[in-house]
């Protein structure tokens, strides 16, 4: 009997880089819901990945996406964190809630600049409080690279609030063609927040597109990780 796949909501999923992971779900088998604060603009950029990969992939209005899904992404600028998130809190009780949220402030956007609750994961979670887990992921990815079908040669660390949210997010992880790696608490995630201003330097002093990161080494025959 084949798995059921969760289905996911992708709120800013009519910008680059929440297109680009809708889209490789989607080609994965996942059931989509692209997410916007215009209906028809959903459902156009809906239409545009369904002709390109094909599958189950729809249009809605963010809160009526976050509400029909079982697993919301939030992928939008990070001055947009705040007010989606809060437009949508009522609707992912008892869900994950998967942040790529980079707190990036322009024009200085390849100096780390982080926010006062610590990390923009942090942030979500104060605004979404205790009845939603929250996981963060993806802040190091080029977005340019998801809409391409070739292999993405970058990891991503995933951080938050315990090992079995973290494991599913992994697993979109590596459905979207990446390896994830558990990187700890949510905490944590000032750490790949902060990797991404410093691989905006990098790509723009080597003019690398998408510069991003890999873990060396292979997991041992021992390895697990802990409840934390």
């Amino acid at each position: 009997m084949s798995e059921t796949l969760p289905k996911l909501a992708v709120i800013g999923g009519t910008g680059d880089l929440g297109g680009g992971l809708a889209r490789r779900w989607a080609a994965a088998g996942y059931p989509i819901i692209i997410g916007s604060r215009s209906e028809e603009k959903a459902k156009g950029a809906a239409e545009k990945i369904r002709g390109e990969v094909g599958g189950r992939v729809e249009g809605m209005e963010n809160a009526v996406a976050a509400a029909a899904a079982d697993l919301v992404v939030l992928t939008v600028p990070f001055a947009s964190q705040k007010p989606n998130l809060e437009a949508i809190r009522d609707c992912m009780t008892g869900k994950i809630l998967l942040d790529a949220t980079v707190p990036l402030q322009p024009p200085k956007v390849a100096t780390v600049q982080l926010p006062e609750e610590g990390s923009a994961g942090l942030a979500a979670k104060k605004i979404v409080g205790d009845s939603v887990t929250v996981v963060s992921a993806f802040q190091n990815v080029g977005a340019a690279h998801l809409r391409h079908d070739h292999k993405i040669e970058t990891d991503v660390l995933v951080t938050g609030e315990g090992a079995k949210a973290r494991e599913t997010v992994i697993r979109l992880v590596e459905a979207a063609g990446m390896r994830g790696w558990h990187a700890g608490p949510l905490a944590n995630s000032v750490a790949a927040e902060a990797l991404t201003s410093v691989l905006i330097g990098i790509n723009r002093r080597y003019k690398i597109e998408g510069a991003g990161i890999r873990i060396a080494g292979e997991p041992g025959a021992e390895s697990g990780d802990s409840s934390v």
